[in-house]
C-alpha cells in the first residue's frame, strides 16, 4: 500500500514538474477569463500549463523568486518595475479601470484627478489601481472586490476601483443594488503574459501563437466564450443576475 501512494505521488509530481507552471491574481475576472484562455494558446505549442492563483503581491513575489516561471496576464508597467521578467510583445487581453459609486449622486467625478477627494477601496496588489492611486490620501486594500464594493454599498468608502467586467460580475454575484459604475472609464490597458527570464526561450514562440491568433479571428472567439463561461459561472443563482452580467459584452459592442 505504502508502495502504491509513493508511486502515486512520484507520477503527480512528475506531471506537475514537466508542465510551465505560471500564477495568476485570485479573485478577478478578467484573470479568471485569463486562466481559460492562455493554457489555449500553449496547447499550439504542445505544452501544458498549470496556473496556480495567489494574492497579487504574492504571486509577483513567487516569480520573482524564480518559483514559478511567469504570471499570466499584467499590464505593461508591471515588466518595468520586474525585470525578471519578460514581456510577451503581443497583449491578448484588455482591462478598463472603472470607478463603482452608490447611486445616490453624491460623488462627483469628472477627472481620474478627482479621485484624491474620495475614500477608495481596491484590491491589494493590482497593478492598474496602485498606478492611479498613487499618492493618493484615503486609499484602502481588500481582499476581493466584492469587499471594496460592500464598502461603498455601506457607505465605508465612497469609491471602489476595479476593472469594468469585474465589477459588473461581482455586483451581479453578490446582489448589491445601491452601487453602479461611473459613466466612463478612467483608462483602458492592454494586459500582457510574463514570462520569467528562466524561461525567455518561449517568449518568441508564444508571441507567434498569439499573432497568428489574432489576425485568423481565434483570440477573439476564445476570449468571448472563455468571458461566456466565467460569467455563467459566477451569475448562475438566476437568469437576471446572468444578464446583468453580459453587460460588459454589449457594452463593448456598441
Amino acid at each position: 500500500m505504502k508502495k502504491s501512494l509513493l508511486l502515486l505521488l512520484l507520477l503527480c509530481n512528475n506531471t506537475f514538474a514537466g508542465s510551465l507552471q505560471f500564477v495568476s491574481i485570485n479573485y478577478l475576472i478578467e484573470q479568471e477569463v485569463g486562466r481559460q484562455v492562455l493554457p489555449e494558446i500553449y496547447q499550439k505549442l504542445n505544452v501544458s500549463i498549470v496556473i496556480t492563483p495567489y494574492p497579487g503581491k504574492r504571486a509577483q513575489q513567487l516569480v520573482r523568486s524564480g518559483k514559478r516561471h511567469g504570471e499570466i496576464m499584467r499590464i505593461f508597467s508591471y515588466g518595468n518595475e520586474n525585470p525578471h521578467t519578460i514581456r510577451v510583445p503581443t497583449p491578448y487581453y484588455t482591462l478598463e479601470t472603472m470607478a463603482f459609486i452608490r447611486n445616490d449622486g453624491k460623488v462627483n467625478i469628472q477627472s481620474e484627478q478627482d479621485l484624491s477627494q474620495y475614500r477608495i477601496a481596491k484590491v491589494r496588489g493590482v497593478k492598474h489601481t496602485n498606478n492611479i492611486t498613487e499618492g493618493m490620501p484615503r486609499v484602502e486594500d481588500t481582499d476581493t472586490t466584492i469587499q471594496a464594493l460592500n464598502l461603498v454599498s455601506k457607505g465605508l468608502a465612497d469609491v471602489a476601483l476595479t476593472n469594468r467586467i469585474d465589477g459588473l460580475v461581482m455586483l451581479a454575484q453578490a446582489g448589491i443594488e445601491n452601487v453602479i459604475p461611473h459613466q466612463r472609464s478612467f483608462r483602458e490597458l492592454a494586459l500582457y503574459h510574463y514570462i520569467h527570464k528562466d524561461q525567455q526561450h518561449w517568449v518568441e514562440e508564444v508571441d507567434a501563437v498569439l499573432r497568428g491568433m489574432k489576425q485568423s479571428g481565434e483570440l477573439t472567439e476564445l476570449i468571448r466564450k472563455a468571458e461566456n463561461q466565467v460569467i455563467t459561472q459566477h451569475c448562475r443563482q438566476s437568469i437576471t443576475a446572468t444578464e446583468l452580467c453580459r453587460q460588459h459584452m454589449l457594452q463593448v459592442d456598441d
